[in-house]
């Protein structure tokens, strides 16, 4: 099949982000995290509807119970998608510099959300931490530049991390105890100088391969479980960000984009929009809910 990809929200975002797909709902939740935006894309309708949450927000997950949990610039809040209002839960931080960056579930339903710095200093105070079903919140994998790249194999037993500084431009593998929500033997999975773009956000497919959003390279990038490259999907935007699969049948990859920081947009006009890519033969794994 030769994949189709094609521009289905023209939003030309400042940094689209975050992209989660509702099983339940057959829509898409993403994110502009510079326009401070979360966004809804119905497919079958084609409408986006967005909400100000009024600073950015880095990542998202879906609630059992409605609503989303959003990792803010000021910590983790609830989001009630009737109202439009965020509340407070906690912040884990209580650093003014950092904010919150990606994020994902376990296929448990725990909610993991990593840190990164926002005032343009390059240093490892990037923290991803797991908030349980409690709302607790927990530190557990410190040292990053920019948070990146998390996602789960289908079984839920290898948890990926990434880290997009252009020094680093690693995604890792763990063992995953799916029982108390640590990761255990971190080891490389993926270094992405092997390709054009640094690891950004990625998702896994059914058959357990890891897609990475190839930023700065105008590519989405397919890795086996084994680590090495299975595809690569050529994009009209130089920085793509997020893949997620979507659709009825799961077999529709979306993905945002960014066109913050770029000078020239001649080239690539719709930098910042929603892109879908068909054709792939290939489907997702449903994101799990947050339990808490």
């Amino acid at each position: 099949m030769t994949p189709n990809v094609e521009c289905i929200v023209d939003s030309r975002s400042e940094l689209g982000e975050g992209a989660v797909w509702d099983v339940r709902e057959n829509c898409l939740w993403w994110l502009d995290i510079n326009g401070e935006k979360v966004h809804r894309f119905d497919p079958e309708t084609g409408k986006n509807t967005d909400w100000d949450v009024g600073e950015r927000v880095g990542c998202l997950a879906i609630r059992e119970q409605d609503g989303l949990i959003l990792a803010m610039k000021s910590g983790i809040y609830t989001f009630d998608t009737e109202s439009g209002r965020t509340t407070f839960v906690i912040d884990p931080e209580g650093k003014p510099d950092n904010r919150f960056n990606d994020g994902t579930t376990d296929r448990q339903g725990r909610f993991w959300a990593g840190t990164m710095r926002d005032d343009g200093v390059l240093a490892t105070d990037g923290t991803f931490y797991r908030v349980d079903f409690d709302l607790t919140v927990t530190a557990v994998l410190p040292g990053f530049f920019t948070t990146n790249g998390s996602a789960f194999s289908p079984d839920g037993k290898t948890m990926y991390v990434s880290d997009s500084n252009a020094d680093v431009r690693t995604i890792w593998g763990m063992d995953y105890d799916t029982d108390t929500g640590n990761p255990l033997n971190r080891r490389v999975f993926f270094d992405s100088r092997e390709v054009a773009g640094r690891p950004d956000g990625g998702t896994v497919d059914a058959d357990g391969c890891y897609w990475m959003a190839g930023v700065g390279g105008w590519q989405v990038v397919r890795i086996t479980p084994e680590g090495k490259v299975d595809r690569i999907i050529e994009m009209p935007v130089e920085k793509p960000t997020k893949p997620m699969f979507g659709g009825p049948n799961l077999d529709t990859l979306y993905v945002t984009s960014l066109k913050a920081g770029l000078p020239d947009l001649s080239n690539q006009p719709q930098a910042g929009s929603l892109f879908a890519i068909t054709g792939l033969g290939v489907t997702g794994v449903p994101e799990a809910r947050f339990q808490g």
